[in-house]
C-alpha cells in the first residue's frame, strides 16, 4: 500500500466514524427528532449497502477467489465468507444488549424520561460504548476496501456515514436531555465514532503483511456480508418503526438508485 492510498483510506474511514457528531449537532439543533427522516435516512443508507454489496463486492470477491483456486472453489469460498461476515457481526451484536444497542433509538423521544437524568446519561454513556463496539468492524471493513479499491471504499464510506448520524442521535439526545449541556452531548457522540479508524488503523497494521489477492477477496466477500446483515437486521427494521408504512421503502429505493447511477457515471 502506497503513501496516498493508506491516508486516503484513513480519511474516508474518519469521516465515516466521525459521521456519529453530525448526530449530534442534529440534536442540539431540533428539540425534536422527526421519524420520517430517521426512517428515510436509514432506509436510504440500508439501500446503499445491499446494492453495493450484491453488485459489486461480491462480484469482485469471486473475481480474486476464483482466480486464486478457480471457478467452483472460488464461488464455494466467496459464499463461507460472505456468510462468515454475517456470523461476525452477529455475534458482536450479540454481545451488546438491546437496551444499549446503538441502533435502538426508541429512548430518543419519550418526554418521560426527561425526569430520570440519571437513567438518561447512563443510557446514552452505553449506547456510546456500544456504537464503538459496533463500528471496529465498520473501520476495518472502510479502511481494508478504500486503501484496495478507492471506488468502492467511497460508497462504502457514504453509506456507513449516513447510519452513523442516527447512532450520534442515539447518544446525545439523552444525554443532553439528562444534562442540559450541548458540548458534553456533542463531544461524547463525536467521540463514540472514533472507533471506526481505529478499527482502520488495526486492520492495516495486522493485514499488511499478509495482504495478497485471496486475502482481499476474502475480506470483500466478508464485508459484503457484514453491510447486508446491519441493513437487515438493524436498519430496514429501525426505518419501518419510526416512518410511516413506505417511507422506509422508499429510502431503501433512493439509496439503490443512487448507488446504480453513481456506479454507471464513474465506472
Amino acid at each position: 500500500m502506497d503513501f496516498q492510498a493508506f491516508w486516503q483510506a484513513l480519511l474516508l474511514t474518519l469521516i465515516a466514524g466521525l459521521s456519529t457528531g453530525i448526530g449530534g449537532l442534529f440534536v442540539l439543533v431540533k428539540k425534536d427528532i422527526n421519524p420520517r427522516f430517521l426512517s428515510l435516512a436509514l432506509g436510504f443508507s440500508a439501500g446503499v449497502m445491499i446494492y453495493i454489496s450484491m453488485t459489486e463486492m461480491l462480484t469482485e470477491a469471486q473475481g480474486l477467489l476464483a482466480s486464486a483456486a478457480g471457478p467452483k472453489a472460488g464461488t464455494g469460498f466467496t459464499s463461507l465468507a460472505f456468510f462468515g461476515g454475517m456470523l461476525f457481526i452477529g455475534l458482536i451484536d450479540r454481545l451488546v444488549p438491546d437496551s444499549t444497542n446503538p441502533h435502538e433509538l426508541s429512548h430518543v423521544n419519550t418526554a418521560e424520561d426527561a425526569n430520570f437524568s440519571s437513567k438518561l446519561m447512563r443510557s446514552g454513556i452505553l449506547t456510546a460504548i456500544a456504537i464503538a463496539i459496533h463500528n471496529f468492524p465498520e473501520g476495518m471493513a472502510t479502511f481494508s476496501t478504500s486503501a484496495s479499491d478507492l471506488s468502492l471504499g467511497i460508497p462504502i464510506a457514504f453509506a456507513i456515514a449516513i447510519h452513523n448520524i442516527p447512532e450520534g442521535i442515539a447518544v446525545a439526545a439523552p444525554i443532553y436531555k439528562a444534562t442540559g449541556q450541548r458540548r458534553h452531548a456533542f463531544r461524547w457522540a463525536l467521540t463514540s465514532g472514533l472507533a471506526e479508524p481505529l478499527g482502520g488503523l488495526l486492520s492495516y497494521l495486522v493485514l499488511r503483511p499478509f495482504m495478497t489477492d485471496t486475502l482481499l477477496g476474502v475480506i470483500y466477500a466478508m464485508v459484503s456480508g457484514i453491510m447486508v446483515f446491519i441493513s437487515f437486521d438493524e436498519l430496514l427494521p429501525l426505518a419501518h418503526e419510526y416512518g410511516e408504512e413506505h417511507t422506509s421503502i422508499y429510502g431503501l429505493i433512493a439509496g439503490m438508485a443512487v448507488m446504480a447511477i453513481s456506479l454507471f457515471l464513474f465506472m
